[in-house]
Formats: C-alpha cells, sequence, structure tokens
C-alpha cells in the first residue's frame, strides 16, 4: 500500500519511459520482499519447528498476509481510482509491516534481510524528514539483531561486518529510494501537465465550438433576413395590394400584382433552394433560368453574336433594380430606380459579390417600403484598389442611430443594416450612412481589392 505509488501514472499521462520504469521498480520491490521472506521462512521451516519457531512463522504469515492485502488494494486503486483509496490508511499499514519485521528478527535472524525492502517503502510512504530517521532506526534494529542472534548469546563483541553491511545496505537504498521519488515526482508532474493540457484542449474545443455556432447563426441569421425575410415582406404587401385591387373592383391591376407575387415567390424558392444547398445565391449565376424579377434571363443569342457576356454582380444589379421599379409600381408606389456603372468591371470572389448584392437588396427594399422616394440610383464602382457601392434615394430619410438602436427599435426591425454591418467588416470593408429625416439617404459601401484573391471564397 504505498502511500504515493497509488497515484503513480501507468498509462498515457506519463511518458512511456517513466511508466516502465516506475513499474519494473516496483514489480521488483515487491518480488523482493516475497522472495526475502520465502527465503526466512525457508530455512526457519528447514530446521525443524521447535518453540518460538512456531511464533515465528505464524508472524511471518500475518505478515505476507498484510503485505499482499496493501499491494493488491494499491494496485485495484491505481487501475479504477472509483475503487477503495488505501492512501488514506498507508502510514498504519506501514507501522504494522514494521512492527510484525521487528517481532520476527527478535525471533530469527534470518528475517532481518527484509529490511532492504522496507527501507524503500519507508522513503516512499514516508515523508523525507521521517523516513530517513525510521531508516536509521531499522538500520540499527538489523545490527543489533545481527549481533544478538551470531555473537551477542555468548558474550560475543560486535563485529564489523555487522556494522558496514546493513549501514551500506541503507545507504544504497536511500540514495536508489531518492532517484525512485524524483522519477515518481517528475511523472507525477508530466501527469499533472497531460490533464492540464488534455482539459485545456477540451476547454479551447469547446469554446471554438460555441464560438462557430455563434458565428453560423449570425451567418444564417443574416442570410435569412437578406433574401426570405425580404421576399416575405414583398409579397405580404403585394398580396396587400391585390387584395385592395379586387376590392376596387380593378381585376386587371389585381392580376398584375398577383403575378409579380408569384414572380417574386419564385425567386424565394429559389433563393431558399440554394441556401439549403449552401451555393451561391441564384441572382449571381452567369445565365440564371429565371431571374430575380422572375423574368426569362437575357437572351443567350447575343453572346452568339460576339457581344460578350455582362458581368454577373452588374446584371443582377441591374435586373435588381428593374425588379424593385416593377414591385413599386404595382402597389401604386411611383419610384424611378436607376442602375449606373463606373469604371471596368472585374471578376470579384463570390463572397464580394453576394454581400454587394445583399447590400443593394437589403438597402432598396428599405426604399420602397419605408422611405417613400421617388428616385433611388444604385452606382457600382470599380475604382482599381477597392470596389464601392452608393445606394442614394430622395425619400423621407432617417436617423441611422436610432435605425440600428435594438434598445429604441424592440420590435426587431433595424436589423438589416445592423447585418450589413457585419457581411462588409466581414471583408475589412467601410460602411457610411448618410441620412436624416426628410432629407432622403446615402448608403456607401468600400470593400478592398488588395487582398481579395487570399481571402477564402464562399
Amino acid at each position: 500500500m504505498d502511500g504515493k505509488a497509488s497515484s503513480t501514472p501507468a498509462g498515457p499521462a506519463a511518458t512511456p519511459q517513466a511508466a516502465v520504469i516506475l513499474r519494473v521498480l516496483r514489480v521488483c520491490l515487491h518480488s523482493g520482499f516475497a522472495v526475502l521472506l520465502f527465503v526466512a521462512v525457508g530455512r526457519l521451516m528447514g530446521t525443524g519447528l521447535q518453540g518460538t519457531d512456531w511464533f515465528a512463522l505464524g508472524l511471518a504469515l500475518i505478515l505476507a498476509a498484510l503485505y499482499l492485502l496493501g499491494t493488491v488494494l494499491e494496485k485495484r486503486h491505481s487501475a479504477d481510482p472509483s475503487r477503495f483509496d488505501p492512501r488514506p490508511y498507508s502510514h498504519l499499514w506501514l507501522g504494522a509491516v514494521c512492527l510484525l519485521w521487528v517481532l520476527l528478527i527478535s525471533v530469527s535472524a534470518d528475517f532481518v534481510w527484509l529490511a532492504f525492502p522496507l527501507f524503500f517503502l519507508q522513503l516512499h510512504v514516508l515523508a523525507l524528514r521521517l523516513a530517513l530517521p525510521a531508516i536509521a532506526l531499522s538500520t540499527i534494529l538489523v545490527i543489533m539483531a545481527l549481533w544478538f542472534h551470531n555473537a551477542g548469546a555468548d558474550g560475543g563483541a560486535l563485529q564489523l561486518p555487522m556494522v558496514l553491511g546493513p549501514a551500506f545496505g541503507a545507504a544504497f537504498a536511500v540514495v536508489t529510494g531518492l532517484g525512485y521519488r524524483a522519477l515518481y515526482l517528475e511523472a507525477e508532474n508530466q501527469r499533472s501537465a497531460a490533464e492540464e493540457l488534455r482539459r485545456t484542449r477540451a476547454e479551447l474545443a469547446r469554446s471554438q465550438r460555441d464560438a462557430g455556432t455563434l458565428a453560423e447563426r449570425a451567418r444564417l441569421a443574416r442570410e435569412i433576413h437578406d433574401t426570405l425575410a425580404q421576399g416575405f415582406s414583398s409579397i405580404l404587401l403585394m398580396g396587400r395590394a391585390a387584395e385592395k385591387s379586387l376590392d376596387d373592383g380593378d381585376s386587371a391591376t389585381a392580376r398584375d400584382r398577383l403575378r409579380t407575387v408569384q414572380q417574386t415567390a419564385s425567386a424565394n424558392l429559389a433563393e431558399a433552394r440554394n441556401f439549403v444547398r449552401g451555393l451561391q445565391p441564384p441572382a449571381l449565376a452567369e445565365n440564371p433560368a429565371e431571374n430575380l424579377a422572375g423574368n426569362p434571363a437575357e437572351n443567350p443569342a447575343e453572346n452568339l453574336a460576339g457581344n460578350p457576356p455582362e458581368d454577373p454582380l452588374v446584371n443582377s444589379l441591374r435586373r435588381l433594380c428593374d425588379k424593385t421599379e416593377t414591385e413599386a409600381a404595382a402597389r401604386g408606389t411611383r419610384l424611378r430606380c436607376r442602375f449606373d456603372l463606373e469604371g471596368t468591371p472585374m471578376e470579384l470572389p463570390n463572397l464580394y459579390r453576394t454581400t454587394l448584392l445583399r447590400a443593394a437588396q437589403a438597402s432598396l427594399a428599405n426604399v420602397w417600403v419605408h422611405a417613400r422616394a421617388g428616385t433611388a440610383v444604385v452606382t457600382l464602382s470599380f475604382l482599381g484598389s477597392e470596389v464601392a457601392m452608393d445606394i442614394y434615394d430622395d425619400g423621407a430619410g432617417f436617423d441611422p442611430a436610432e435605425a440600428t438602436d435594438p434598445v429604441r427599435r424592440p420590435d426587431g426591425s433595424g436589423y438589416g443594416l445592423k447585418s450589413l454591418q457585419e457581411r462588409v467588416t466581414a471583408l475589412q470593408g467601410s460602411l457610411d450612412i448618410e441620412s436624416a429625416p426628410g432629407e432622403g439617404t446615402v448608403v456607401a459601401i468600400r470593400l478592398p481589392l488588395s487582398d481579395f484573391p487570399a481571402r477564402n471564397e464562399q
């Protein structure tokens, strides 16, 4: 029952070399104790049991059972820490073992050699300040037992070999035991460090997983707001407008508005399907089968005539402006929405195109739903080191701080600008909003182009 050995690492917590050395030392210690005790009992029985020999045999059997019990309990606890922990009783166990040994050496000198494995046990179980005096006392008892059984009974003097043998044995045991202690402490430190490393890795993995979950939730919220939510809002408004037309008896207008509802629903369905598949937005496809307004794609025969295909982002923004104007007209709102291009378009990563398209979608949705504007202009500019997009309207304007303040907007609206800010910030760009009540609005976005090829496309 080693007071410290029960926690000695023997698995992956310690280095394999340290675990093997510690295991070998412990096996040698227990095996040495068993062999010396067996030899002493054999010599005791070889001379014929007489008188006190029976008493010594009984003590030896009790000592063997007690030692075996301690080692078995310690081994079981080392293999499974949930089992009974014998360490709190290690000092009592060592005291009982030493007491039985003292009684045995008083009967027979053959048991004095058990002192050597006991030296190691004392060094391991006891603190060093207690172990050294205990070893010194045990050495003195060995010397006295040798003298008593060999010369003391006849009045002989104490001889030098009786002193040097036990003294050198004790010194060797102390040096070896200290080395074992140092190796054990190193293994313990390695075990503690390994456990701390595992805990740190688990906490890091958990925090990364939580951060990834939060980031994914934020991304999904942005995508849903900028695509599906905007489409549903448009469908709802168009449906109400169609209902009003029916109530007024204007079936032709109602039919046009319902057609717009169908087209918006179709585009929303395509967004939803693409959203589930994790693909790029349908509006950014090179030759989409259906554009944002639900109209057929441009005639590919134009390309056969030698005209180069239009940039997908430019094409998408142009169709978006047409769609916005059409939806506004279907609601009875006169809105002129125009798209302007400045500079020569260049191929942008999908993440850049998605961000700019979503920004235009969210901004124009706010224009025709809230701004009561007569004119809206989307300007896409390729400026060499950056790409810029400005969305201007001459509508009612608003207070940008109030529009993005969740405390002032308890209904949850205003998330669009917050979402847009997150998208632009993720690309190390800038977002500026210039607006005031009654003075219209300008949403200005700048995205750097210098390092975009190294960015991760999504």
